[in-house]
């Protein structure tokens, strides 16, 4: 059997890192069986769906490495790929089951079915459909129309039906079809086809052998199993991976804005997509060993669902920025740069300095191995784009000391002697300026660092007056000794 899956987001905004480790799940699975991967568009939601938000699903799956072979925006020979483009075929399939008495036209009102949960609730019991329009005459039916009501189509449920399958993470699974809330919609009043409908339909016509889905749809597999026994078609395996937790143990929400949450945002932030990719598998997956940093191959290679986990994934964001700095610090500046600009230029886009390329490229490398992600580096920049620099409370202190001023003259006097500079010349004038006063260490090396930078502490100093320029710290030194 070839294994094809497929990834079916709903176009209603970002893609979540939830639609994104389910995304990943799908395509290693594919990848490890030599299966195909295939995108469709889940758009029967009309109301909550978000304009271009499709296209930016896909953006964001290309940016993680995640191809898939099939589908929207690629083609293949079981399209369309898109809910709303496959109208013709959902109608046929719904007088499918008319033709079989399985399938009736409702005409309840919201505030009737809202009724009858209340009622239900308040007696104790499970709400349901109370079958009202079960069996409507054609009269009854042609009064309600002419009333101006637009009714639902309902599948007809069979309560006392049992309803078995295994999963592939949670083992067997089964349901009374009484539990699933009686006769559910499967059109809605709007003529769109309900998810479970479509899916189930779209599943078996582009004949998906496994799907894995977050635990959330594990309450609606039984509705589809129901249709798949009605239309007589074989279901396919299923997978339902866990949730994605936050630190106090709950399904993160997406108003949660304590966590970024959303892949565009963690693109934009300065994260690499390999880290991304390495992060997201392991969010419920382990593969044998003790090895956490994979390649994708290794990934591809190492990927089963017997290592899936049945409990809910933690998300470490500490986890994911350690990750990401050990990627960034596997690449070069100059692999770097693209992205160090495209992060620059969000925060100034006037500035001329901070889109040099070897200002970004001293900037990266100086602080390569002390951020986790790039989006950390404009504001580590600031020092070094300020006209003069902002003294912290240590550096004003050790500034108001007389004897530091012999030292910043010799600096100065030293550097306006020198016809090039970088960190080497930088490394020179501070020995020049040791042999002139006879100060070292931090004697030397604090009085420079607090004048032209406004703090103590810091990355490597002579990296950071070649970053300065040798302009800027001739003016920042002329400031500071005439304070």
């Amino acid at each position: 059997m070839s294994v094809r899956v497929r990834y079916a987001p709903s176009p209603t905004g970002h893609l979540h890192i939830g639609g994104a480790r389910t995304a990943l799940f799908n395509y290693l699975f594919a990848k490890n069986m030599g299966g195909t991967l295939i995108l469709r568009i889940e758009d029967t939601d009309l109301e909550r769906n978000v304009d271009r938000a499709a296209d930016g699903f896909a953006q964001q799956l290309r940016w993680l490495g995640i191809e898939w072979d099939e589908g929207a925006y690629v083609g293949g020979e079981y399209g369309p790929y898109v809910c709303t483009e496959r109208l013709p075929i959902y109608a046929k399939h719904i007088e499918l089951l008319r033709e079989k008495g399985l399938a009736y036209e409702c005409f309840c009102t919201e505030d009737e079915l809202s009724l009858d949960r209340e009622r239900a609730i308040a007696n104790g019991e499970t709400p349901k459909y109370v079958g009202r329009c079960r069996h409507l005459t054609a009269e009854q039916r042609q009064a309600y129309l002419e009333e101006g009501r637009q009714p639902t189509v309902r599948f007809r449920v069979n309560d006392e039906d049992t309803i078995d399958f295994i999963d592939m993470i949670r083992g067997n699974m089964t349901f009374d079809a009484g539990a699933t809330g009686g006769d559910f919609v499967i059109v809605k009043s709007n003529g769109i086809p309900t998810y479970n409908f479509a899916c189930t339909v779209d599943d078996y016509l582009m004949k998906i052998t496994h799907v894995i889905r977050g635990e959330e749809h594990i309450s609606n597999t039984p509705r589809q199993l129901l249709l798949y026994r009605a239309f007589g078609w074989e279901a396919p395996t299923f997978a339902h991976v866990s949730l994605i937790l936050g630190a106090d143990g709950k399904k993160l929400s997406k108003r949660d804005e304590s966590i970024v949450q959303f892949i565009e945002q963690y693109r934009d932030l300065g994260y690499l997509p390999e880290a991304m990719f390495n992060f997201l598998a392991l969010l419920g997956w382990t593969p044998q060993g003790e090895q956490e940093i994979l390649t994708k191959e290794d990934m591809i290679e190492s990927f089963g669902f017997d290592r899936v986990h049945k409990s809910g994934a933690f998300f470490d964001a500490a986890k994911l920025a350690w990750m990401n700095g050990h990627y960034l610090r596997e690449r070069s500046e100059q692999e770097l740069l693209p992205l160090v600009k495209h992060t620059f230029m969000k925060y100034d886009k006037e500035s001329k300095e901070r889109e040099s390329d070897s200002f970004l490229l001293l900037l990266t490398a100086l602080y390569k191995d002390k951020i986790n992600y790039i989006g950390q580096l404009p504001e580590l920049a600031l020092p070094f784009l300020e006209d003069f620099p902002v003294l912290d409370e240590d550096a004003r202190i050790l500034l108001s000391d007389v004897s530091v001023r012999m030292v910043l003259e010799a600096f100065a006097d030293a550097m306006a002697s020198a016809t090039t500079w970088d960190a080497e010349v930088a490394k020179a004038t501070l020995k020049t300026v040791q042999t002139v006063t006879g100060c070292k260490g931090k004697d030397l090396y604090m009085p420079v660092r607090a004048a032209v930078l406004g703090q103590l502490h810091g990355p490597d100093l002579n990296k950071s007056l070649a970053l300065l320029g040798q302009e800027r710290i001739l003016l920042r030194l002329k400031h500071v000794m005439s304070l």
